[in-house]
């Protein structure tokens, strides 16, 4: 099966639906304007249930399909929320909100989710019920967590979780999946040193916090280098620097490490708190001064269920053929891990072709892709649900 001939017809209505999406951006939890219209959509479309504000600002929309002998029920998922960044598109529809844009491709997902839940809510070819869920806080707020924990999963009884992302770099309308680890746990740390600050032409009556600082930045690569087997993936990545002073002539007193900690296993996960703890801690006290960490967990490794790999590519291949299995894992983090952590399910990416990468200023999502997109959710429930 190629494309459905449905989202052809549609396409020029659900690229409005992008595009007004991506001039009107929202970061976070503050998504109440898409949300609105998420809704509002979702109940002219004819949902059987329309429900707003699950985990705070997300919206759930069910269809039931002819029949439900199967008693099946299948989650489709879509993120919101846009980026802090300035956009430099420069296209004519481009963000209308300064500093905020839709830098990763979220106002494609929801348009094509849209495309989809109009679809099957019209056909309603599928024997059990296909829940459209709609998500805030993707990009740093751990809004699938939210919803999850707001009941998403016990209130619907959503039994399969599928989720899709665009890529950049992949033919558009072409997908890529692998089974097991897909992205990564992506967690932060936070290391404070202190010193004795004092004057830089007299170092013998300080404690250095910036040589101590910068030991530690050098010394917590050892962490991945000699503690993590070489055949996992882990990574530390120390991104922020900041101390008490800005002047030339003076060690400051206390000096601000931030970073990220990234992993595709559990258990390397905690090999690289630990380590980070030990290494910081001890390098301080090595050199005289006190390092303080502060680990956050944040979202857990995306993990594709092998059997839901499998028909989410096969879906894939109905609609554009050769679908890339032998894709490396990410090494970015995703909070459709949560959802995944409930229930079995899997996550796809969908090629946008050759635009710039994702959280880049002149990123833009290819409306193109819109029809493969909203063909593949559609055709999940169908495959899954078969009518009976």
């Amino acid at each position: 099966m190629p494309v459905k001939n449905r989202f052809a017809e549609l396409l020029p209505e659900i690229t409005a639906w992008r595009r007004d999406f991506h001039e009107n951006p929202e970061l976070l939890y503050e998504v109440h304007r898409t949300a609105g219209k998420v809704a509002e959509m979702l109940r002219e479309f004819g949902c059987d249930e329309v429900t707003e504000g699950i985990g705070r600002t997300g919206v759930v929309g069910v269809i039931r399909g002819k029949t439900d002998s199967s008693k099946r029920v299948i989650g489709l998922r879509a993120d919101m929320d846009a980026l802090p960044i300035h956009e430099q598109t420069g296209v004519d529809y481009a963000s209308k909100t300064p500093g905020v844009m839709h830098a990763c491709g979220h106002d494609g997902h929801t348009a094509m989710l849209l495309g989809a839940a109009k679809y099957l809510a019209e056909t309603r070819n599928f024997d059990g019920t296909a829940v459209m869920i709609f998500q805030p806080a993707e990009e740093g707020g751990a809004g699938g967590d939210a919803m999850v924990k707001d009941g998403l999963v016990e209130r619907w009884g959503i039994q399969e979780f599928y989720g899709m992302h665009n890529m950049p770099g992949v033919p558009v309308g072409q997908f890529a999946i692998k089974p097991g680890a897909m992205m990564a746990a992506a967690d932060e740390f936070d290391i404070t040193v202190t010193g004795k600050g004092g004057h830089a032409a007299k170092p013998h009556d300080c404690v250095d916090t910036t040589l101590t600082a910068a030991q530690i930045i050098v010394a917590l690569q050892s962490v991945v280098a000699r503690n993590i087997d070489p055949l996992q993936n882990a990574v530390i990545s120390v991104c922020v620097v900041s101390t008490d002073s800005t002047a030339h002539n003076v060690i400051p007193q206390v000096v601000k490490l931030k970073g990220t900690a990234r992993s595709l296993d559990a258990g390397v996960r905690s090999q690289l708190e630990e380590g980070i703890r030990r290494v910081a801690t001890n390098v301080a006290a090595a050199m005289g001064a006190v390092a303080e960490v502060d680990y956050h967990r944040g979202y857990p490794v995306t993990v594709n269920d092998d059997q839901a790999t499998e028909w989410a590519a096969e879906v894939a291949r109905q609609i554009s053929g050769d679908v890339d299995m032998s894709m490396q894992p990410m090494m970015a983090g995703e909070d459709f891990s949560y959802m995944l952590n409930e229930r079995p399910g899997a996550y796809i990416f969908l090629g946008n072709g050759d635009s710039a990468m994702v959280h880049h200023p002149a990123y833009n999502f290819n409306d193109d892709a819109i029809p493969a997109g909203s063909s593949w959710y559609a055709q999940m429930v169908e495959m899954r649900m078969p009518a009976a």
